[in-house]
């Protein structure tokens, strides 16, 4: 089916999209039109302009969701700014590096934030200021700037990806990406002028900030939330009439352990998940609580945004799949001898085409290790990402996770991977959340450890274990946790957990 609006914008179009009156943002104490939602982005980039009146000069924001965070994406693109938006769950070390790192030459945030910084945090040459007084700045501005005709492959964004891996890399993102992240979305899910999208994703994170950014497109109205308690969610579900919520694994499996109200499950219209896997239990306690909304499972990484979503029709009959490509993208699976593998066998995902961003800010090293010539195989060409992921094609063209190169364990010369033995796991109904990881063992090589979350039995655990893996899938140690640790993404911070699991073997 051909896409509307095929051909990219600058970003801050986004603010034009939606009729006058309609609403467009509902924050606390107030909710915008289109119309003010247009004179406020204005305001703000004729300000953040005067402040840094120099093309491609880097803002960052450190604050919660509001009025702040929801527009400058389209205002620093509006003033031929790049935003860096800092997740507001990292701490001092982590935000002090990414100013650093992105050269900002502003950094706004709420003030508790701000005095949590100490000397030479803030490099010299970057000036902080709180958000409220940057907004009543912006209100009082000179000059409104109208929409902008940018090129579309300047840099509009930085996001920095949560540092679970080792140092946080910014990946550089164009107008040209976003707007397409944002048509290409607000397309398959078949969004709506009258659509009500919760954004409760951070939006320093691709998929966060695609809350926003598709729901405008399609003049839509977004509801940002910070919540303190999955029970908050479902409230604002109820307040607001809400007919979109996305999430990741770990907060679904919280949603699914509440009553919803009636309300909130009669307006939800179509739910969405990435960051990670669902499992077979949770689709199916998704599908039973929300029968009649739309489920679409999905993957995409920050280097290429999204890649593939799964049609609501097959969710049922294919709830591990991963789908097929998203408008814009070309997903190719090629094996380790290059070349495009056949159904059933397993290779690198490779994202081809526009959706795929400019590469690591100032990272020339890790660009070219991840950022490479699309295989010959490719109709787009150019530049791919080469995600590192292990996945399989079936006959029907639908895409399975397999796993993460650099996460398989390697035990007693088997390549094992972790999301196989988790769902083993969280079949068996022992368990609410699990992760394995692998450790070193002086026999094995690595050996599995299971961390679960639950209430069940570790005898019944493993008798389940070993009527369905094999001998060199079981684990050697089971720890029970009270919760999973998460990274600001709300992930499971996989990495924590193995560096823990790690510390407990060297004692």
């Amino acid at each position: 089916m051909p896409l509307p609006d095929p051909v990219p914008r600058p970003l801050d179009h986004l603010a034009e999209r939606g009729r006058g009156g309609d609403a467009a943002l509902v924050l606390r104490g107030e909710t915008l039109s289109f119309d003010e939602l247009r004179t406020r982005v204005a305001a703000l980039a004729g300000w953040l302009r005067a402040l840094a009146d120099e093309d491609g000069a880097r803002v960052a924001s450190w604050a919660a969701k509001g009025e702040l965070t929801c527009l400058l994406p389209l205002a620093a693109a509006r003033a031929g700014l790049v935003h860096v938006p800092i997740n507001p769950l990292l701490k001092r070390a982590q935000v002090a590096h990414i100013l650093s790192d992105s050269g900002s030459k502003l950094l706004i945030g709420t003030p508790a934030r701000l005095a949590t910084l100490e000397d030479g945090d803030v490099p010299a040459a970057c000036r902080a200021l709180g958000e409220n007084e940057a907004l009543d700045a912006a209100r009082n501005a000179d000059e409104h700037l109208p929409p902008s005709d940018r090129n579309t492959d300047e840099l509009a964004a930085i996001l920095y990806t949560s540092g679970s891996t080792g140092r946080p890399k910014g990946v550089m993102l164009s107008n040209a990406n976003m707007w397409l992240g944002a048509v290409s979305v607000a397309s398959y899910l078949g969004l709506a002028n009258d659509d009500v999208t919760l954004a409760v994703l951070p939006l320093s994170f691709d998929y966060g900030q695609n809350q926003l950014l598709s729901t405008w497109y399609a003049g839509g109205c977004a509801v940002p939330l910070d919540y303190l308690t999955p029970r908050d969610v479902t409230k604002a579900c109820v307040t607001n009439g809400v007919t979109t919520l996305a999430a990741v694994p770990p907060l679904w499996v919280q949603l699914t352990e509440l009553d919803w109200p009636a309300e909130a499950v009669a307006s939800m219209r179509r739910l969405t998940n990435s960051g990670g896997a669902l499992t077979e239990d949770l689709v199916r306690k998704l599908r039973g609580q929300f029968p009649q909304a739309r489920l679409f499972p999905m993957y995409g990484l920050t280097e290429a945004f999204r890649s593939t979503y799964l049609d609501p029709a097959l969710v049922d009959t294919h709830p591990t799949s991963m789908g097929k490509a998203i408008p814009f993208a070309e997903i190719l699976v090629i094996g380790d001898d290059g070349r495009v593998t056949s159904p059933g066998e397993e290779g690198e995902l490779v994202h081809c085409g526009p959706l795929v961003a400019q590469g690591y800010w100032q990272d020339a090293e890790r660009t070219a290790e991840r950022f490479k010539p699309a295989p010959a195989q490719s109709e787009y060409g150019g530049t791919a990402v080469w995600s590192g992921d292990r996945v399989r094609r079936d006959e029907d063209g639908l895409l399975y996770f397999v796993g993460r190169r650099d996460a398989m364990i390697k035990s007693a010369g088997n390549r094992i991977s972790p999301q196989e033995i988790e769902e083993a796991v969280l079949a068996t109904g022992l368990a609410s959340e699990v992760a394995a990881v692998g450790v070193p063992d002086p026999r094995l090589g690595q050996a599995v450890v299971l961390v679960v979350r639950g209430g069940g039995d570790e005898e019944t655990l493993r008798a389940a274990l070993k009527r369905e893996l094999p001998n060199f899938m079981q684990p050697r140690d089971v720890v029970w946790v009270e919760a999973m640790p998460l990274n600001p993404n709300g992930k499971i911070d996989r990495n924590a957990l193995q560096a823990e699991m790690a510390r407990k073997e060297a004692a």
